[in-house]
């Protein structure tokens, strides 16, 4: 008997699933581990943002099935935060969905904008869940490789003219994961362009455009002319404000594009809880100091653990954007070679380029997203061990 489809079958467990099974055999086996593989906060969600979501438990209203577009108040809290932030006008009553986290969101939209044998074009290196979604959906991917000198952008020039034609969505995400790679509105204005020639549906993932650093303000695509016609970005509260596991997610932009993900997801999901809808609703409204709290946290880190790496013969600049660091693994290994000497030597968990695509190979990933306590160790660690690893 079969108990998986073909498609399921084709598909890795996913990456961070496989790294914490590893990370638990090795605490079994009395090994400290630090995990500095995964994004996921250690900063406490803000206080005032968990005595909202309690109120609103209280109510008895706020218990039943949710809307499926998402609460009133969370939707019309997204267009105010888009106007605050972006100067972006939003109808919330169209132009802006709630999702059960932004992941959620993007895998719904493959199935949504494409039918099987249809190319979506996606980063790589890049979120991994773009490139599962696709072959769920049984579309083709086309990867558009992330250069270090081209600032980790896509060059759409160099896509091939009947690949651009036959293309019916693509992924971008500033500020970049895994590479930390930040732009300008004038990139998006340029993505919006060869969108319209070719007719591409973008999905903009923007899942860190608030962790940011040194002046620098991460843009939203909407911010470029005509990007209404053939953007939708898509927004977490995960790593704003600390709120991995609520999740709660948005998508906002092109009207036609969110109702038919709407549609899909009616079909397939009854909506994020009503209490946590307006908990985050609260959250875009209220004082957004946690946010700068956050932000120089994680700068700190930044600024360590850089000069830490640079103590082991890896030399990589800060990033303006994103609590990861992207950097170039040390002459004479791949990047799962250094991966594994690195959690081998110290017990530190970092994510080798080659799990985000073809084009990370040669890179790794490390997240600052551990409490500041275990990166200093992290860092004394390396320093010990790993001192100038080309030696």
């Amino acid at each position: 008997m079969r108990y998986q489809s073909q498609r399921i079958a084709q598909i890795p467990p996913y990456m961070f699933a496989e790294f914490n099974k590893k990370k638990r055999m090795m605490q079994e086996a009395g090994i400290d581990v630090i995990d500095l593989g995964i994004g996921d906060p250690d900063l406490p969600t803000p206080q005032h943002i968990i005595d909202k979501l309690v109120e609103e438990t209280a109510d008895p209203q706020n218990l039943k099935y949710p809307s499926f577009i998402g609460c009133t108040d969370f939707r019309k809290a997204v267009a105010a935060f888009y106007q605050r932030q972006f100067h972006v006008e939003l109808d919330p009553e169209t132009e802006v969905l709630a999702l059960i986290g932004s992941k959620e969101g993007l895998a719904h939209l493959v199935p949504t904008v494409i039918d099987p044998g249809e190319t979506v074009l996606a980063p790589d290196p890049g979120y991994p869940p773009y490139r599962m979604a696709i072959s769920l959906a049984g579309g083709q991917l086309y990867p558009m490789p992330l250069l270090e000198k081209n600032n980790f952008e896509p060059e759409f020039q160099n896509i091939p003219e009947n690949t651009a034609a036959k293309a019916k969505l693509m992924f971008l995400n500033y500020p970049g994961n895994p590479t930390a790679a930040t732009v300008d509105v004038d990139f998006f204005r340029k993505a919006v362009s060869f969108a319209k020639q070719h007719k591409i549906v973008i999905a903009h993932d923007a899942a860190y455009n608030m962790v940011t650093f040194d002046g620098y303000q991460a843009p939203s695509i909407l911010q470029a002319e005509g990007a209404k016609e053939v953007a939708v970005e898509f927004g977490s509260l995960s790593k704003t404000y600390s709120m991995t596991g609520w999740r709660i997610g948005y998508a906002v932009g092109n009207k036609e594009v969110l109702r038919a993900l709407s549609t899909y997801k009616s079909n397939t999901d009854t909506g994020q809880f009503t209490p946590i809808q307006k908990a985050a609703a609260h959250a875009l409204t209220a004082s957004q100091e946690s946010i700068k709290t956050s932000n120089e946290i994680y700068a700190e880190r930044m600024k360590a653990m850089t000069a830490a790496l640079k103590t082991i013969g890896v030399n990589t600049g800060r990033t303006r954007g994103t609590f990861f660091i992207w950097a170039p693994v040390p002459d004479g290994y791949t990047s799962a070679e250094f991966a594994d000497r690195v959690l081998e030597k110290t017990g530190v968990i970092i994510t080798p380029g080659h799990a985000f695509g073809a084009a990370g190979e040669g890179y790794f990933r490390l997240s600052l997203s551990v409490p500041t306590a275990r990166l200093t160790e992290a860092i004394n660690r390396m320093k010990k061990e790993l001192t100038i690893m080309t030696n």
